[in-house]
C-alpha cells in the first residue's frame, strides 16, 4: 500500500550531530519530535546517523509545506559543510542538544 504525504502539511528541516562534531547529518520530515527519537535511540542502526553517532539534534526549523522543506533541505545539503556549520551557529552556537526543546512539539 502506498502512503502518500500530504503536501499541505508543514515540514521540519533538522541537522544532527555527533558528540564531537565531527559528522552531521541533515534530514527532513513532518514528526520532527518521532524522528529525531528514532535518531537517538538507532532505531534504524545501519543507517548514517547510527553508524556515525549523530545523535544530538543542533538546528531546526519549521516550513509551511513539506515541498518548502524538501527544497530547503536539498539547498542545504549541496552546500559546503562550512555553510552547514554556520548555519548551526546561527541558531545554536554551543551546538548542544535541542531536543528537550522539541520533544513536545
Amino acid at each position: 500500500m502506498a502512503v502518500f504525504l500530504n503536501k499541505e502539511l508543514g515540514g521540519w528541516v533538522y541537522i544532527m550531530s555527533s558528540m564531537n562534531h565531527s559528522a552531521i547529518y541533515v534530514g527532513v520530515t513532518s514528526n520532527l519530535p518521532s524522528r529525531v527519537y528514532e535518531h537517538k535511540h538507532k532505531i534504524f542502526p545501519h543507517s548514517f546517523t547510527s553508524r556515525y553517532n549523530c545523535i544530538r539534534l543542533v538546528y531546526y526549523k519549521f516550513y509551511e509545506t513539506i515541498n518548502a522543506a524538501i527544497a530547503e533541505e536539498k539547498r542545504i545539503k549541496g552546500g559546503s559543510r562550512k555553510k552547514k556549520e554556520e548555519l548551526i551557529l546561527s541558531m545554536n552556537p554551543a551546538w548542544k542538544d535541542l531536543y528537550d526543546d522539541i520533544k513536545l512539539l
